[in-house]
């Protein structure tokens, strides 16, 4: 890989990192609602990217079906999980979406799993279990069950977008965009209270994180790493987007105080171990299972 590919990839992963740390921020250290918040970001990303909603795609009920699914369902899972879960653990966790991508590539796909990415597969499970079980009180991590389902939320989506023709990163996230903020304003409306004032008296720290998320994450991010995508296999490039768990492991420490305890540590060590096992291993029905989510949606 060309030095200057690898320092995109290397910014992207950053952003990505740097985004469920800014997000965390938002909706637990400022009171932002989450669901809310998710509909700002795919609001701001659809006017955005409003050339790139024509010509309209085929297939648009299928579309839409995968829009929801890596749009409102996954984004409002993984809000309401960072409102009630730390950042860090939140990067490692999210990490699921890779070997539940390749497990849903086995039953509906017919891919093949063996021994290696079995083993890969089961170490990125038992890391999450290490992190989110708290021997001590016998409990669960509350919010890291949200991180779960958005990741499996995620990567039924990818599967379904696998039935799809083709279309570019920007179109996708545009359509995405489109499909997402209205199911997602109409939930937060069910669900949340005092939405707007807390947005606007949370000041331009608050607005500045959501531009990050429209135009760092989904317009930047994404349109990056697809063109990345574009010229590198996804053998190369999945084992180095682990960058982006380990910085939001940094971040959420660096920014947010968060501790660093010998179960994250530990969780976070074998869970990536996992995660690597499953990324360097071809994926002949889905090669992007690979990658997880970020095949889907993009990162946080």
């Amino acid at each position: 890989m060309a030095i200057r590919d690898f320092l995109l990839l290397c910014a992207v992963c950053l952003v990505w990192g740097l985004n469920l740390v800014v997000t965390r921020w938002a909706v637990a250290d400022m009171a932002i609602p989450p669901i809310f918040f998710a509909a700002l970001r795919f609001l701001g990303v659809a006017v955005c990217l409003v050339p790139f909603l024509f010509p309209r795609p085929p297939n648009l009920r299928t579309l839409f079906l995968v829009s929801i699914m890596i749009g409102s369902v996954h984004f409002a899972l993984l809000f309401i999980g960072l409102q009630h879960a730390e950042a860090s653990a939140v990067a490692v966790t999210g990490q699921l979406g890779v070997p539940i991508s390749t497990l849903m590539s086995m039953l509906f796909l017919g891919e093949v799993i063996r021994w290696r990415r079995a083993l890969g597969i089961f170490l990125a499970f038992i890391g999450v279990i290490i992190i989110a079980f708290d021997p001590g009180s016998f409990s669960v991590s509350y919010g890291l069950l949200y991180i779960i389902g958005s990741a499996f939320v995620g990567s039924a989506g990818g599967i379904i977008m696998k039935s799809m023709p083709k279309i570019s990163a920007l179109r996708m996230q545009a359509w995405v965009g489109a499909f997402s903020f209205a199911p997602l304003f109409a939930l937060s409306f069910v669900m949340e209270t005092n939405q707007l004032d807390a947005y606007i008296h949370g000041g331009w720290m608050v607005w500045a994180a959501s531009a990050f998320a429209i135009l760092g994450v989904s317009v930047f991010g994404h349109s990056a790493f697809y063109t990345l995508l574009k010229k590198y296999d996804v053998s190369l490039l999945s084992p180095l987007t682990l960058m982006t768990p380990i910085w939001g492991v940094i971040f959420g420490i660096a920014l947010l105080n968060e501790p660093l305890t010998l179960r994250l540590i530990l969780g976070a060590i074998v869970s990536l171990s996992g995660v690597l096992v499953i990324a360097l291993r071809p994926n002949e029905k889905m090669p992007e299972a690979a990658l997880g989510k970020k095949a889907a949606s993009g990162d946080s």
